[in-house]
């Protein structure tokens, strides 16, 4: 399916009957990797998925948007739906927006897995490999310099460690850049409703202590880990990740 939302052509399907499920992705990703999950919980609820902006087949947003222009992006898509305080699933990227419209009373009851939130304390080796790419865009700007910016940029951001990064493109890496550093910690405790963290014990990306955290923050929350399993804990142990989550959406 295919709707305008805000100037944007946005890709979503919908699966299912019963109580509105809605699934977001994370960074990089689009709905076809909740496809499998979408599936699943069709059998237990109406389930939503899209392609938020930037990803997938829906439009990029026209600036560099940051994960609160997001969150009311899908707060206006739930409107155009007719969607009402829907179940909200978020995995990594898509855990940010689910915890700004879990704080803002849009969401019936949460699941945040694998979620990403909490920015890291960074040491000084971030902050001078930001300094210098700040100081060599500004250097190579200065005339006689420009042909040689790109080359020496690229090289630059090859060396980045961040994948994410670099496989962004045009204004959706300055949207990466934006997002990653935007810290929503003070609103857990403002999140009301029942929320589920699911977390995969060896992940990476965004370490069990940022769930355990969140399970501290959150009034009423509680954490299922996945052993052996990593970022992506819902296709590493698909088998135990449906059974957390079935039970949670039929036990209100």
């Amino acid at each position: 399916m295919e709707k305008k939302i805000n100037g944007l052509n946005i890709h979503y399907q919908v699966m299912g009957e019963g109580k509105d499920l809605l699934l977001l992705h994370g960074w990089g990703a689009d709905r076809s990797v909740m496809a499998p999950m979408q599936k699943h919980f069709s059998q237990l609820a109406r389930v939503i998925s899209l392609d938020l902006p930037g990803f997938g087949q829906s439009e990029a947003p026209p600036t560099a948007w940051g994960i609160y222009d997001y969150a009311d992006f899908v707060a206006h898509f739930l409107a155009e739906l007719g969607l009402y305080r829907p179940v909200i699933l978020g995995h990594s990227f898509g855990g940010r927006i689910a915890i700004i419209l879990g704080s803002r009373g849009l969401a019936g009851r949460l699941i945040l897995v694998d979620s990403a939130g909490l920015v890291p304390k960074r040491g000084a080796r971030y902050y001078a490999r930001v300094y210098s790419y700040k100081l060599a865009k500004k250097i190579f700007s200065l005339p006689g310099l420009k042909k040689a910016a790109p080359k020496v940029l690229n090289l630059w951001l090859k060396s980045n460690p961040s994948s994410d990064y670099r496989a962004a493109e045009g204004v959706m890496r300055q949207v990466f850049v934006r997002v990653v550093n935007e810290d929503l910690r003070k609103l857990l405790p403002q999140i009301a409703v029942s929320t589920l963290l699911i977390w995969g014990e060896d992940d990476a990306a965004t370490p069990l202590a940022d769930g355990q955290l969140m399970e501290e923050l959150i009034p009423d929350a509680g954490l299922a880990v996945l052993p052996h399993c990593g970022h992506f804990s819902f296709v590493d142990d698909s088998a135990r990740f449906y059974a957390v989550v079935d039970y949670f959406l039929t036990h209100p």
